[in-house]
């Protein structure tokens, strides 16, 4: 490992470390526009000048020189403060100073760098160049004329994103930042570049002139829009949520989210339950709680009563509900509203083994009915890291648009048996080999062929487990430790004729089966289930109560409470505690800490942060062969998958712009 002299300071750093990283170890901090940990080196930028020995007697961008032994740094010398107070000077010349009503304003790198080391008045009198302005579609507000040509963005759209959607053209002074053909920027993490963006070029259009950030309470959550379980924090103004915004964590999401994930909180504060409504003469009318409860009470289902979990539920509303339901003598949970009825005997067989980050190293993958791109977008991020490195990609199931070199090999899951020659190969010759089972696959019943599958060509090794289900459903791994589900699946539910279904947010599900029974909702939006519904008791979403979430690697996280609930609405919890004392059963906890930890008491690794052991897969049939046909991917619209973005009025015009899908529709359609 190289030595090398920082400002007097003598440290070791790794080998392949550039000079800039030499100064962060030794903790000097460089200013930067260009350059980003997680993007290739551009050096166009020259703000991170130092002074290096041996070397040229000149400043040197330090983000672009390796470090090698010997070196002596200098981040402090006269020569290097004016060669950045001249950088400085150069990029403001044609800056427009309109700091006041910039939406940067307030988090800008510009801002602050000018002020930490810029020369504090500025020499020059001429006109400023100006931009026209380029249309970046709903969710990416430009001002190009404050652009500083760091490229961050197209280097994130290039290298993370794989769509090279947004590049330079022209030169000097004509060179201009923008999508080609001036059309919006069509992928799933388009708006991560507002957060790359270190001026107010690329600013968020949904959030333009809300909000300054020292207005805002800021609260650390987890995404539920989907099952990578993305770790953000949401920025809040008295009872509403402003933005979702990336926390960084190597391990889930690096330091990206889906557009979904960070514009679908506009959909918090639209089409929300705030009453308790009950049906009367065929319609639905506002009522009390004292009457709902009563109604619930009268139906007498004793253990004729069923809970069927929603989608973005947390581990303590499936816990109360489950501590309720045992209490009245029944079993009757499901947590996979749609119908999947796949074996949960061995959770080891249902979870993502790799893991988000270690799927990164593998050789050669095979995705089996999973649309990644849609399903989960920072999965597909990392496929994309994998396939740089080398690795093969096959998917069975219908065409779509991958951001990867990718065969497809047709819709018949027969193919899992009997791969092609040169795919066997691939597989039998890869020293990390991985297979991906998204819900397609799972509805067809391909999970024992998938198993076998594992078996045949040795997914599981020393270090390594290559067996991986991608779930779309942030309450699905976590339901599955709880036990809320049947080996049947829905069937065994409709088969059990319950007097009385409980929905916990579950919008996705068939309500015909059950319409003799009484249908109680409990949920935050006026969504399908809510129309199904005979009784409804307005709950909290995700933003509005404490929670643990477990994603589709089994990683435990928890999210923290960031506004109030509207209305009457009460968080999920205390309904299922306030039912219990209507049904006159025990459930055994009166607060959310006894709750809590009740419900650690009977799974102990949900009080533990982090991943799961859920222990070796099970052993599989050889004789399991794999039959049917993938036709459709469940995900039939990114943007609207869940209630709360089906509300999300920037969600319905991404939907209808982006994706072609015409009439903005009601959340029950």
């Amino acid at each position: 490992m190289p030595k090398v002299t920082v400002d007097g300071q003598e440290i070791e750093v790794p080998d392949g470390a550039t000079v800039l990283q030499a100064c962060e170890l030794a903790g000097k901090e460089i200013p930067r526009f260009c350059y980003h940990e997680r993007l290739s080196i551009a050096g166009n930028c020259r703000m991170c000048l130092v002074e290096v020995k041996p070397g040229p007697p000149k400043p040197q961008a330090s983000c672009a020189l390796p470090a090698a032994d010997g070196q002596e740094i200098r981040t402090d010398s006269e020569m290097v403060k004016t060669a950045r107070e001249g950088v400085m000077e150069f990029l403001l010349i044609n800056h427009p100073l309109d700091c006041p009503i910039c939406d940067q304003g307030g988090e800008c790198d510009l801002q602050d760098q000018s002020i930490a080391y810029g020369r504090g008045a500025t020499r020059y009198d001429e006109n400023k160049r100006a931009v026209t302005e380029k249309y970046m579609g709903p969710l990416i507000k430009t001002v190009m004329t404050r652009c500083i040509h760091c490229t961050r963005c197209v280097r994130f759209s290039e290298e993370i994103a794989g769509v090279d959607e947004i590049g330079a053209v022209g030169r000097g002074e004509d060179m201009q930042i923008t999508t080609y053909l001036e059309q919006a920027a069509e992928h799933e993490l388009s708006a991560n570049v507002i957060d790359l963006c270190p001026v107010g070029a690329l600013t968020s259009r949904p959030y333009a002139f809300e909000a300054r950030p020292w207005e805002l309470k800021k609260t650390l959550s987890i995404d539920v829009s989907d099952a990578v379980g993305s770790n953000i924090r949401l920025d809040s103004r008295g009872r509403e949520v402003m933005r979702a915004l990336p926390r960084i964590n190597d391990d889930v999401n690096e330091e990206w989210i889906s557009d979904k994930a960070r514009y679908q909180v506009d959909g918090l504060t639209k089409r929300r339950l705030d009453k308790v409504f009950m049906r009367k003469k065929g319609g639905l009318q506002p009522a009390s709680w004292d009457e709902a409860f009563k109604a619930i009470a009268k139906a007498k289902p004793g253990k004729d009563i069923a809970a069927i979990a929603g989608d973005m539920v947390d581990c303590e509303t499936m816990f109360a509900a489950k501590a309720l339901l045992k209490a009245c003598g029944s079993n009757l949970l499901e947590g996979r509203q749609t119908g999947m009825d796949y074996d949960v005997s061995n959770l080891a067989a249902v979870n993502f083994n790799s893991g988000l980050a270690g799927i990164e190293t593998a050789d050669a993958i095979l995705i089996v009915g999973s649309h990644i791109r849609w399903e989960a977008p920072l999965v597909n991020v990392r496929i994309r890291k994998a396939v740089k490195r080398g690795a093969k990609v096959f998917v069975i199931g219908p065409r779509w648009e991958t951001t990867y070199p990718a065969e497809f090999l047709g819709q018949d899951l027969s193919v899992l048996s009997k791969l092609p020659k040169e795919v066997a190969e691939a597989f039998k010759g890869a020293e990390r080999p991985a297979i991906i089972m998204g819900g397609a696959a799972l509805a067809k019943g391909a999970l024992t062929g998938g198993l076998a599958f594992a078996d045949t060509y040795g997914l599981v090794k020393d270090g390594w487990n290559g067996f991986n289900v991608l779930h779309f459903s942030a309450a699905r791994m976590g339901g599955l430790m709880l036990g809320f589900a049947q080996q049947g699946g829905m069937k065994d539910i409709v088969a059990a004729n319950p007097k009385v279904v409980i929905s916990l947010g579950a919008d996705e599900m068939d309500f015909e089966p059950f319409a003799d029974a009484l249908k109680v909702y409990i949920g935050h939006h006026g969504d399908r289930g809510a129309h199904a519904a005979d009784i409804i008791l307005p709950g909290a979403s995700y933003a509005e109560k404490d929670g643990t979430y477990v994603n589709t690697e089994g990683r435990v996280q928890f999210a923290e409470k960031a506004v109030f609930a509207p209305g009457d609405a009460r968080e999920d919890w205390t309904i299922l505690r306030a039912l219990a004392d209507a049904l006159k059963v025990e459930v055994g906890f009166d607060s959310f800490a006894q709750l809590q930890a009740a419900m650690i008491a009977e799974v102990p690794a949900l009080g533990e942060e982090g991943l799961a052991d859920y222990g070796a897969l099970p052993k599989s049939d050889a004789n399991a062969k794999a039959e049917g046909t993938i036709s459709a991917y469940p995900i039939k619209d990114f943007y609207l998958t869940n209630p709360i973005a089906r509300a999300s009025a920037v969600m319905q015009q991404c939907s209808s712009e982006l994706l072609g899908n015409g009439e903005l529709a009601e959340a029950a359609e």
